[in-house]
């Protein structure tokens, strides 16, 4: 699912990675992946806002995607020493509450990038 479409949002990743390298804030690569991404026609929304419902009731607080790209595919940004499972959990957790089919978690923080794929066992809601 999204393979082909994958391998060029992990493309982008590793072209902002190798060369900015650790050490930078979220935002910073949140920025350059913007460019990144753009620059291989890749179609993403920054920042898109992401409504949540609890029992069918439309909560206030939006969940914040770093990127949605191709419509469905969510990228998680972190620029941590390591990933945890928390960070896992966010990304399933947003995969759920969005119906969104796939996503990405990305980490710029250590010296090698690092990423994971997310596939979204539920059906769009």
């Amino acid at each position: 699912m999204y393979k082909e479409e994958g391998a060029s949002i992990i493309g982008a990743a590793m072209e902002v990675h190798r060369t900015l390298g650790c050490g930078f804030l979220e935002k910073v690569y949140q920025e350059a992946l913007e460019i990144a991404l753009k620059s291989r026609c890749i179609p993403t929304e920054r920042e898109k806002l992401i409504y949540i419902t609890y029992k069918g009731i439309p909560l206030a607080q939006p969940y914040k995607a770093d990127f949605v790209c191709h419509n469905d595919i969510i990228l998680e940004l972190k620029a941590v020493s390591k990933l945890d499972d928390v960070h896992r959990a966010q990304i399933v957790n947003y995969l759920k509450a969005s119906g969104y089919q796939v996503g990405y978690l990305f980490n710029f923080g250590e010296t090698r990038l690092k990423f994971e794929r997310f596939i979204n066992q539920k059906h769009r809601y």
